[in-house]
């Protein structure tokens, strides 16, 4: 499929700022500000998280959060936590709005220059704001849109028989949990995590992080094994 150009609308990175904000760690409540062109009085002193997406669309997104989350998460009880790990959640949330894309690891960098960067491309930035001051921005450029793009492959990749040799990595999982670093200090031998999955729901089975199906847990001899009972299509695969 061809891309098209396209430029980056001001709802659309008000909307990926929406789906960041509730997940980027904060010390006070913030809100969106009004989408800008140019950075203004939108760079904040800290750091900046920058990561490509690619997919549905293909674009840059970056965070940029205020020195002291950095200061931190650098100086825990559990030691020096990674600054990308921690925001990552909120960039996928932002470019999830986008549509199925695929976001790369990130990395880090300095905030005038990842900013500038997203805005020499077209992009918008986004600060957010506790009254008027900014603690935070999110900057999102969107370069191209698969045009057509349904997410769906109805005809077998060619040279894919070249693959059937290789191993992947499969993982169940039977749910998940967010915690905050609080209630991660207050783990005793004995606590119980209540993970987002009822008693006796389905796992899910990951290849290399992405769900590819659900089953049951049963037991095999004396190992854990899933029967599958479903098959997630390519397109709700995330």
């Amino acid at each position: 499929m061809n891309s098209t150009a396209i430029e980056t609308p001001p709802a659309q990175v008000v909307t990926a700022a929406k789906a960041a904000i509730g997940l980027l760690p904060a010390s006070r409540e913030l809100t969106v500000g009004d989408p800008i062109s140019n950075l203004g009085d939108a760079t904040v002193a800290g750091q900046a998280i920058r990561a490509q997406f690619s997919g549905a669309a293909h674009g840059e997104i970056a965070i940029v959060v205020g020195q002291d989350l950095v200061d931190a998460l650098a100086d825990t009880p559990m030691g020096a936590l990674d600054l990308t790990q921690a925001i990552r959640p909120a960039i996928e949330a932002a470019a999830a709005t986008l549509g199925p894309v695929v976001v790369d690891p990130g990395d880090t960098s300095d905030p005038v220059e990842a900013l500038s960067a997203i805005l020499s491309v077209g992009g918008l930035v986004v600060p957010l704001v506790d009254g008027e001051e900014a603690h935070a921005v999110i900057a999102l450029a969107v370069t191209a849109r698969m045009a057509g793009h349904t997410g769906i492959s109805t005809s077998r990749p060619p040279g894919l028989d070249l693959l059937h040799d290789v191993e992947m990595e499969v993982t169940a999982e039977l749910g998940r949990s967010r915690m905050s670093v609080k209630e991660l200090l207050s783990l005793l031998p004995g606590s119980v995590v209540e993970l987002d999955r009822a008693a006796g729901g389905p796992a899910d089975l990951l290849v290399n992080g992405r769900m590819i199906a659900r089953g049951e847990v049963v037991v095999i001899d004396e190992n854990f094994g899933i029967r599958i009972t479903e098959i997630i299509p390519q397109s709700d695969r995330s």
